[in-house]
């Protein structure tokens, strides 16, 4: 029999994997999640992947109706426009109180995930229109240190489920290319890490705020032409 540690292992494991699913296209917005598929898919029982269902539902990467069960939370432009201003209120909130708590540990690591985004390769020279996985990756630390040092974690832990729930919405930046080329990337980090390493609350929540709204500027222009298509390139 199973100890309650290792139970408890097993369903972090499924929890990471369905949510890496969800978040990497596998399981497509809007997809209803049917339990015999996912038991078999995971190699879990029902309630273990109910469980796990449960708590992609509180992220707000699942959604649960007793009409339809389970399924992928549904994206639309209406939903991203909310969720835009939502992560500027949260994240900004998040941002300003770490810039004013003005602490050396995370100052430190603002620092270090800054040098590393910056000198992580962003564009893969073998798919040109294609980001890295090491810059997303670097992309996704830098965010989550610049959240992290606000000294809550109820509002760090909200401020990342919207981050999450952002994630959905690659398959609708998946091609990016040209616009890409109206923004600079590395400079609106390097501005947002200036302004909160100065202690420039305004400026580094002002600087945020102008990276995730361009960011959904792009992808509201891309999105006509991109609808209907499945594989997701690049992150919010």
């Amino acid at each position: 029999m199973a100890t309650p540690a290792a139970a408890k292992t097993r369903t972090d494991d499924v929890y990471e994997w369905l949510r890496a699913d969800i978040l990497g296209g596998v399981l497509v917005p809007g997809e209803r999640l049917k339990f015999r598929p996912l038991c078999a898919r995971y190699s879990a029982s029902v309630s273990l992947v109910r469980e796990v269902l449960s708590r992609l539902a509180e992220q707000g990467l699942v959604r649960a109706s007793p009409q339809v069960g389970f399924q992928v939370t549904p994206i639309s432009e209406a939903d991203l426009r909310d969720l835009t201003v939502t992560r500027v209120d949260i994240e900004g909130l998040a941002l300003r109180r770490s810039v004013e708590r003005n602490d050396l540990a995370w100052r430190s690591k603002v620092v270090a995930a800054h040098y590393t985004l910056a000198n992580t390769r962003r564009r893969d020279p073998a798919d040109p229109g294609r980001v890295t996985p090491d810059w997303e990756a670097a992309h996704a630390e830098f965010h989550d240190v610049l959240l992290a040092g606000c000294g809550s974690e109820r509002l760090y832990g909200i401020a990342r489920a919207l981050r999450d729930s952002a994630k959905l919405y690659r398959r609708w930046s998946e091609a990016l290319d040209e616009q890409d080329r109206e923004r600079d990337p590395a400079a609106e980090h390097a501005a947002i890490t200036d302004h909160a390493l100065a202690g420039d609350a305004d400026g580094a929540v002002a600087a945020l705020a102008g990276h995730i709204r361009l960011t959904t500027d792009l992808i509201l222009e891309t999105r006509p032409e991109q609808e209907g298509r499945a594989e997701p390139r690049s992150v919010l």
